[in-house]
């Protein structure tokens, strides 16, 4: 028989302030690593100026405890909740104040209006974007990922036929890059969500952005994909901030799911090479 867990919701909050405030001043390591070995393999010129130029800004970022983007983003919260812990009080209250006291504690950028159209600024980057899965156990892990508009206003959704088969997603995957050309401020991060239904293939892609980098697809088929489809961005010449080169994208991470036998969905979540995340167990 099981024990059940219980976390205050008040630790919930302390933990999502300080990731709120990590998150936006320190880039994930495989994201670095990724940056790194493109800095010394990027062939062109001014391509290898500009990645050189995206390294200071990092350097001064973590030497002042700025943030390294200042689009500071929607706080995208992500919770792994062991299916025997109990959360007393109100989690989506805590998650709030915890994104309310980060940002107001670090100063960052308040970027959430509390109605789409009518663009009210809430004036404390409240309400956090929360996605709860659930898991067995007692764990608690919880996830901060700072999302900007400049990369999220490049992110497509498409529903294929399913003849269109796996050219179908390469060529949509493309055509998403080519249009996106300089806005997300490349070198860019995909994720890539495949399969489910409509709104589960954009969790999907946003999901697959917390994949390290180093860390492949566990199906060979897929991992083969990513390779593929990083080779092919690449390819496309568009370079750092836009410039040229061949430093376009740092890395690509797929998440498929089951679909119907009808559907073809895919969704690519577009992120720039300051891919914010940071997680912590509760």
């Amino acid at each position: 028989m099981s024990t059940v867990r219980t976390i205050d919701a008040a630790a919930i909050r302390d933990a999502v302030e300080a990731l709120c405030i990590e998150a936006n001043t320190s880039l994930p390591a495989d994201v670095k690593a990724a940056l790194d070995r493109a800095q010394a393999a990027e062939p062109w010129p001014l391509a290898k100026q500009t990645l050189e130029l995206l390294q200071q800004n990092l350097c001064v970022a973590a030497r002042e405890e700025l943030p390294i983007c200042q689009d500071t983003g929607m706080a995208c919260v992500f919770l792994e909740l062991g299916q025997d812990v109990h959360i007393e009080g109100s989690l989506t209250d805590a998650v709030n104040e915890g994104v309310r006291r980060g940002y107001e504690k670090a100063y960052l950028r308040k970027s959430i209006t509390a109605d789409p159209l009518q663009r009210v600024n809430t004036g404390d980057n409240t309400p956090a974007f929360l996605t709860v899965h659930l898991a067995p156990g007692s764990g608690c892990r919880l996830t901060v990922a700072p999302k900007g508009a400049g990369s999220e206003n490049m992110s497509r959704l498409a529903m294929l036929k399913p003849a269109d088969g796996v050219q179908g997603v390469k060529d949509f995957v493309l055509e998403t890059v080519r249009q996106a050309g300089a806005n997300p401020c490349p070198p860019i991060v995909l994720g890539v969500g495949i399969g489910g239904s409509f709104d589960h293939c954009a969790a999907l892609a946003k999901q697959a952005l917390l994949r390290p980098l180093d860390q492949p697809n566990a199906d060979p088929f897929y991992a083969a994909l990513e390779r593929e489809l990083l080779e092919a961005i690449n390819a496309t010449g568009f370079g750092p901030q836009g410039f040229g080169g061949a430093t376009t994208c740092l890395g690509v991470s797929i998440e498929q799911r089951p679909t119907h036998v009808a559907c073809l969905p895919v969704a690519v979540n577009m992120s720039c090479h300051v891919t914010r995340r940071a997680s912590r167990e509760v």
